[in-house]
């Protein structure tokens, strides 16, 4: 199956959940909230619109679906208070993969607007938000019908598998043994493989982005890299892949996981540097970018700030990995064996964090569309 119908954060509220474990995500949001609030400020004070268009890509569901839009909206509402200007509408589109959980979205909304009124009063907006399903790899939107868009977390995911290693669709045997990503094992040609696919995906996104953006408006992306030009620093960027792979290895070598499943697995994520990134917005043409940083996160911090006996570190963090990544792995390895591979998986992180204080590197990059 595509990567557009196995794709998707872990539905619902139960405990192993996205929406019960994506702290990480909303500490990410956080650090990036004072430069989201100068671009759209510059573009509101620049065109004043009666309607501003906002779209937030890759929106996934849980409490941080609506976080940037709801801040966004305060900060232009204040803005307009301080101007003594009107609020203008706002059109609010929400995209993820058809296979996103949309409902839960859906389902918050009447709570959203309800704030909303009662915070901002019957001078406010009004507000409009809509479920826009798709790939932000091509085009979503009506011709220069945006002026502001918004992605967390979401950019480090691809299209698809490098096609290269992708095992449905080659011939040559399988290049990246025993491992889900690039790890200091990987030859040569699985770093370019996944390279390239990140420069094509990423090319297309602007491509895509700029038909959709007027002139003058804005981006404000997040997503994860890494601050070297090697993507195979394990230390740095590889660690939570690699212990992933060691659990599913441990399975393998107890005959509970065939090896050949393994092999033919690979995860469609790319972690890029700064300069791959601003190489592949240059080589595009329609945007400049204002701002591009990196800073770091700690891995811990999908802990919620509490101690749980019952529960370790790694098996708590594990949880956050899982939300995101146990749909890919069902698909391929079956969902008998997640409770398993997840266990194993937090015992490992347990003790690589009791060694380390892993961080996540996150690159946070602000553009503007070109005139």
């Amino acid at each position: 199956m595509g990567v557009h119908l196995l794709f998707h954060m872990n539905e619902g509220q139960g405990d192993t959940s996205y929406a019960r474990n994506s702290i990480i995500q909303k500490k990410i949001i956080s650090v990036a909230r004072e430069t989201t609030k100068e671009a759209i400020l510059d573009l509101y004070c620049a065109i004043k619109p009666e309607r501003l268009s906002i779209a937030d890509l890759g929106c996934s569901s849980g409490p941080n679906a609506l976080q940037q839009i709801s801040d966004i909206i305060d900060f232009v509402y204040q803005k307009c208070r301080q101007l003594g200007h009107p609020s203008p509408e706002f059109q609010c589109f929400l995209n993820d993969l058809p296979s996103n959980d949309f409902n839960t979205v859906f389902y918050s909304l009447p709570e959203f607007y309800e704030k909303l009124r009662r915070e901002k009063g019957t001078d406010f907006g009004p507000c409009f938000v809509f479920g826009v399903p798709g790939s932000f790899y091509e085009r979503l939107f009506t011709k220069r019908s945006l002026h502001f868009v918004l992605s967390s977390s979401s950019l480090h995911w691809l299209s698809q598998v490098p096609v290269d290693l992708d095992s449905g669709r080659r011939t040559s045997p399988h290049l990246n043994k025993g491992k889900l990503y690039i790890s200091k094992t990987s030859p040569p040609c699985v770093l370019r493989s996944y390279l390239q696919q990140f420069q094509c995906d990423f090319l297309a996104f602007l491509a895509s982005r700029s038909q959709e953006i007027i002139a003058g408006g804005r981006m404000v992306l997040t997503l994860m890299g890494r601050r070297s030009g090697d993507p195979a620093d394990h230390e740095e960027y590889c660690f939570q892949w690699e212990l992933l792979s060691n659990a599913l290895m441990d399975m393998v070598s107890e005959g509970l996981i065939e090896e050949e499943k393994v092999d033919s697995l690979n995860s469609p994520y790319y972690s890029p540097s700064p300069e791959e990134l601003n190489q592949v917005v240059q080589s595009e043409g329609s945007f400049t970018v204002d701002r591009l940083e990196n800073f770091e996160v700690e891995f811990n911090a999908s802990l919620n700030g509490t101690d749980d006996n019952n529960e370790s570190k790694g098996h708590r963090v594990a949880k956050s990995m899982r939300a995101v990544v146990e749909p890919m792995l069902d698909g391929h390895f079956g969902g008998k064996v997640m409770d398993d591979l997840f266990y194993r998986y937090g015992v490992h992180l347990q003790e690589y964090i009791s060694q380390k204080r892993p961080k996540l590197t996150n690159l946070l990059v602000s553009m503007v569309r070109n005139g």
